[in-house]
């Protein structure tokens, strides 16, 4: 079986004269389906364009890495760390 990883996605969109950055953390099985999400939800929630969202970095981080709690409960279940 295929373990799901988190990745943290960095990036900006552009819109006309505004460019807004981002840093976005997702689960996926390979960094091609993070980012196939991440233009998914930008466009949905931005009404971006995939041209208009650029990708300047995917990689892949450890749990310990992960900032979002929503993320870092997904994957770690019940064996949260406590900080």
């Amino acid at each position: 079986m295929t373990e799901v990883k988190v990745f943290r996605v960095t990036g900006e969109i552009i819109k006309h004269n505004l460019k807004t950055s981002f840093r976005k953390e997702m689960r996926a099985l390979k960094a091609e389906e993070a980012v196939d999400s991440i233009y998914k939800e930008m466009g949905s929630k931005h009404r971006a364009k995939r041209f208009q969202i650029k990708i300047l970095e995917v990689r892949e981080i450890s749990p310990e890495e992960i900032t979002n709690p929503s993320i870092k409960k997904l994957t770690l279940g019940e064996r949260e760390i406590v900080e």
